[in-house]
């Protein structure tokens, strides 16, 4: 699979180079939009998730550098929002049907969810801050295709 090396303009809006932040990344390449806004969306997605004795409110715990529940009636309306669809590739005992490698995802636009990690992956084409693909092995659990722009 052929790889882009992309912050997805997070060093050029401002931030520094660390972060969990590879959700936002991940939907700021795909959906081409300035990562500032999906960073600010997405960081008020996190901040209305409700508080559990795991999610305590501490200074700065809420934003998109701390990464995201993606499993939150939240964060899915908010991708259905952007003109994402989901799709399964993976149930449980199934095992992994799909890689990260060419020919085994969809043509488009995706957000990929594997494990511990998102990416985005145009046409065929991984962007990410690194070779996540690890060697063609890596299981795809599902993805959010964009279908409107």
């Amino acid at each position: 699979m052929e790889i882009v090396i992309s912050d997805g303009g997070r060093r050029a809006a401002g931030f520094d180079t660390k972060g969990g932040d590879c959700v936002t990344r991940a939907i700021a390449i795909a959906t081409g939009k300035p990562y500032a806004r999906i960073h600010r969306e997405v960081s008020a997605v996190n901040a209305k998730m409700r508080k559990t004795p795991r999610r305590k409110p501490t200074v700065g715990q809420f934003t998109a550098d701390r990464g995201i529940y993606t499993g939150s009636v939240l964060f899915k309306r908010y991708m259905r929002s952007l003109g994402f669809v989901w799709t399964a590739t993976m149930s449980i005992g199934s095992g992994c049907r799909v890689h990260l490698r060419d020919g085994e995802l969809p043509p488009g636009r995706l957000v990929v969810k594997v494990s511990r990690h998102y990416a985005a992956v145009i046409g065929g084409v991984l962007h990410d801050t690194h070779d996540s693909t690890r060697g063609g092995t890596r299981c795809v659990y599902g993805y959010w295709r964009l279908t409107k722009t």
